[in-house]
């Protein structure tokens, strides 16, 4: 076989595990709500997500410890930001507004990266990237169907923007010292010591121990058809955080950030699709329309941000930085 032939075999499988990846991140919200509405706080869930994740990946936390020493704020800002904070302003949201809202809303998240590329940074950005952020904006104002004086609860959009704004940490975070060679901290290792973290902090915010545990010995109503508390929360821990996390990261390292990133707002869509059949949570027209058009602006500003160490715009379609070729243990 073709060195070519593996190449494209390769970002074939990628592609498949961030679709994958995509899929599972966006059934957490339709498996979540059934909980919260049987009586769980939508911060009791979180924790209880962000926590069995932590314990499944405890084991990679244990073997990656030298990252504790060599990558503290890195690890503590993962996790407060890209755990507990986007998870906590999420299941918030959708305890309010429907699942395919504070999806979108969140997925605003690529807009956001892009300013802050622009003015925190201070490097330049493309002309289709401006484009994108005014489209993402357009999309949300159908989405939130502003001509009606905001039909959805205004707080519960304010959580879904705060989970956008923690997503954005996410990225930036993500993205640290991948440029850095052998010495670039593993990302499964990341991820585990970021569930830690972040368990640790929803620990003090939820109090799990005033929460209804009485809860997931019962069955939660989903569209009408009951369905056990428990077999939720462990699609939720399994699939919707161990599994996303980790086929989202392998895709990464086969494809690329911006790629991997671009698929990844397929989960708004996926999320969107889901809620609607088996949560009954219909969207109107203008709000179908407004959600393509935040994911083509989210498409669009997120494969135009300007590459590292560069003077230059990146041009639409141009060479994306790869990720570095570490081989450490995962």
């Amino acid at each position: 076989m073709s060195e070519s032939s593996q190449v494209g075999r390769g970002k074939g499988f990628g592609l498949g595990l961030a679709l994958g990846s995509a899929l599972a991140f966006g059934g957490s919200g339709v498996a979540a709500k059934p909980l919260i509405e049987a009586g769980l706080d939508p911060l009791h869930v979180v924790w209880l997500r962000v926590a069995g994740a932590a314990l499944v990946m405890l084991p990679l936390a244990v073997r990656h410890r030298a990252l504790l020493r060599r990558r503290p704020a890195l690890l503590a800002g993962f996790g407060l930001l890209g755990v507990a904070g986007v998870q906590a302003f999420y299941f918030a949201s959708i305890s309010r507004i429907p699942v395919g809202v504070a999806l979108l809303v969140e997925y605003f998240a690529p807009a956001l990266v892009l300013g802050w590329v622009r003015f925190v940074q201070r490097r330049p950005v493309t002309r289709a990237a401006a484009l994108g952020v005014v489209l993402a904006v357009g999309g949300l104002a159908c989405v939130v169907e502003v001509w009606s004086g905001l039909s959805f609860d205004a707080l519960g959009l304010l959580l879904a923007l705060g989970a956008a704004c923690c997503q954005v940490g996410y990225f930036v975070l993500s993205d640290q010292g991948t440029d850095s060679g052998d010495e670039a901290p593993d990302p499964l290792g990341v991820i585990a010591y970021g569930l830690l973290v972040g368990a640790a902090v929803l620990t003090v915010v939820a109090r799990p121990w005033s929460m209804d545990w009485s809860v997931l010995a019962n069955a939660a109503d989903m569209n009408g058809t009951p369905v056990a508390a428990w077999l939720l929360l462990a699609w939720i821990v399994l699939i919707a955080t161990v599994i996303a996390y980790v086929t989202g990261v392998v895709a990464v390292r086969r494809l690329s950030p911006q790629v991997a990133g671009v698929v990844a707002c397929l989960e708004a869509v996926i999320a969107t699709v889901l809620a609607w059949f088996l949560l009954g949570e219909h969207l109107s027209a203008p709000q179908i329309v407004g959600g393509a058009v935040v994911l083509v602006g989210a498409f669009i500003a997120q494969s135009s941000t300007p590459a590292k160490n560069t003077g230059e715009p990146v041009a639409s379609g141009g060479p994306e930085r790869e990720l570095s070729t570490r081989e450490s243990a995962a």
